[in-house]
C-alpha cells in the first residue's frame, strides 16, 4: 500500500482509474463503482465528487461550490468538502 494522500486546498483529487462515477436507476441515486464495492452519493457528495476531474484543485472545487450555495459559509463548505475528500481518499476512493 502507497502512501495516505493527504486533502489540502492545493491538492487536485480524481477517482482511481478502477473507479467510475454512475447514475444507478434502481437505487435513483449517483454512486461510485469500483472493484467489488459500490460507494452510495448523497446529493452534496455528488456535488463534490463530480467536481474532482483531476484538473481542479481542491480550492476551485470550494470556490465553485461557494458560489453555488451562496446561503452557507464559506468555512462551513471548506471544513465539509476536505473532510468528505480525505474520508474518501482513505477509503480509496480519490486520489491524487
Amino acid at each position: 500500500m502507497g502512501e495516505r494522500f493527504i486533502v489540502s486546498m492545493d491538492s487536485v483529487p480524481k477517482l482511481p482509474r478502477h473507479a467510475k462515477l454512475r447514475f444507478d436507476k434502481a437505487r435513483n441515486k449517483w454512486i461510485i463503482l469500483a472493484p467489488e464495492r459500490v460507494f452510495e452519493l448523497d446529493e452534496v457528495a455528488y456535488e463534490v465528487i463530480s467536481r474532482c476531474d483531476g484538473v481542479a484543485t481542491v480550492r476551485n472545487v470550494v470556490e465553485n461550490l461557494c458560489k453555488k450555495f451562496d446561503q452557507v459559509e464559506p468555512d462551513i463548505i471548506v471544513n465539509d468538502v476536505t473532510d468528505m475528500l480525505q474520508n474518501l481518499a482513505d477509503k480509496g476512493f480519490v486520489v491524487a
